[in-house]
């Protein structure tokens, strides 16, 4: 019976451990924490994002960080695959906006029990409160680990224990540093999906407001690198929400080459400019005998109409009546073009996915496994690749725990 050891209680390990066992191999999860998929239980709010119900193409797409590496481990183990997992056990999913699957309970804690339900039913070994400290590899062969307790002897062993975001879930590096100690070229690690800070001057004026249905570029040096709608948040250290993290993995690369980030909105992104003219002078003929701050209240939240004619270049006090045709062109311009510098990431431990980690270049995609050391294998977010909320990391780390669990059990004949 082929020994195996997997590295981390999370997604990809679990899966790992799944696959692995399914295949009838004697396999045992370490995981250093004193309960596994801690991340997991704060994902999708406490929810559990499972999957995203989208086509196979369309999650490529949705991991810029190497999605195409994952290719062939999202076609082995897919998100179907993963609900029909789940809910063949007793744990039914549903679909809400943008493709999101969860559990029908919305309990993330209850997706994380029937994985371990389902793996340790086939046999499964999980040790919990155990730190692994190093992975035994001799003549370019991993011979299993090293734990406080001593060696543990395998025939395979696949690292599983995540990135360096959310350190108190225990993704704190320790895999990557693993990695590195066997060999493995590691690409740097930044923050990805992480809200960004400014030093905007109205930030503290916007704190806690909320904005849906706005428009966002990401502008790089003048240059717009992406783009994104949706929905955002001010906070005290600038911007957050769910187009802010999507847009912080093309940040976080530009502030990386010291390039000037700005993020710029279009608060009326159903309007083209003429036509938000328009708008604005309907609103002005209705509110003429008002004075501006008050004009403007079915434009926008009371909060950010000050801020917003502040940019103008707009006296607040001004009476509509008054108002120029220079100054509401100046008014529009600032409505579709709200520009705010960024200045950096928050920090990576508040990230909720890492951008970087082992090399997929020292991977095979079909098996997860080392091209350095046989029989190491690898899965989940240690690697270099991330991907944008909605889902997306967390069927990449069970395609590629499905991926790694499955090849480690078979003979390298039998591996497809």
């Amino acid at each position: 019976m082929t020994r195996i050891s997997i590295i981390g209680g999370g997604a990809a390990g679990l899966l790992a451990g799944i696959a692995a066992a399914g295949k009838g191999a004697q396999v045992t999860i370490y995981e250093k924490m004193r309960q596994p998929g801690k991340k997991m239980l704060i994902t999708g709010k406490g929810r559990c994002n499972i999957t995203n119900a989208c086509e196979l193409q369309d999650f490529i797409k949705n991991i810029p960080g190497n999605g195409r590496f994952l290719n062939g481990a999202l076609r082995r183990f897919t998100n179907t695959d993963i609900v029909e997992l789940l809910e063949s056990h007793g744990l039914p999913t549903k679909v809400e906006r943008g493709g999101r699957v969860f559990p029908v309970s919305d309990l993330a804690r209850d997706v994380v029990a029937k994985l371990v339900e389902i793996f340790t039913g086939l046999g499964g070994k999980l040790i919990c409160d155990c730190k692994v400290h190093s992975i035994v590899v001799k003549e370019g062969k991993a011979l299993g680990i090293k734990t406080v307790d001593g060696f543990f002897a395998s025939d395979a062993v696949i690292l599983c224990a995540g990135g360096a975001s959310y350190p108190g879930t225990g993704s704190n590096g320790d895999g990557v540093k693993m990695a590195a100690e066997a060999g493995h070229t590691i690409v740097e690690l930044r923050p990805s999906l992480v809200p960004l800070e400014s030093d905007y001057p109205y930030v503290d004026d916007l704190q806690g407001l909320s904005l849906k249905n706005i428009g966002a570029e990401l502008i790089a040096d003048g240059k717009k690198i992406a783009s994104e709608f949706g929905e955002m948040l001010f906070t005290h250290f600038g911007v957050s929400g769910p187009i802010v993290l999507s847009l912080s993995n093309k940040a976080a690369q530009a502030l990386a080459k010291q390039q000037e980030v700005e993020l710029v909105l279009d608060l009326k992104p159903a309007l083209s400019v003429e036509k938000l003219d328009a708008r604005v002078q309907r609103d002005f003929a209705a509110y003429s005998r008002k004075q501006l701050l008050n004009g403007m209240k079915d434009l926008l939240p009371q909060r950010l109409i000050p801020v917003v004619l502040d940019m103008a270049y707009l006296d607040e006090t001004k009476f509509v009546n008054q108002i120029s045709r220079e100054e509401r062109q100046r008014l529009v311009t600032v409505l579709k073009n709200f520009s705010i510098p960024i200045t950096a990431t928050r920090p990576l431990a508040e990230a909720i996915v890492t951008q970087g980690g082992v090399s997929v270049k020292e991977i095979n995609p079909k098996t997860m496994e080392s091209k350095l050391i046989k029989g190491l294998y690898f899965a989940g977010e240690v690697m270099d690749v991330d991907g944008y909320t909605g889902g997306f990391n967390l069927q990449a780390a069970f395609s590629t725990g499905y991926t790694a669990g499955t090849a480690a059990a078979q003979s390298e004949g039998d591996v497809e």
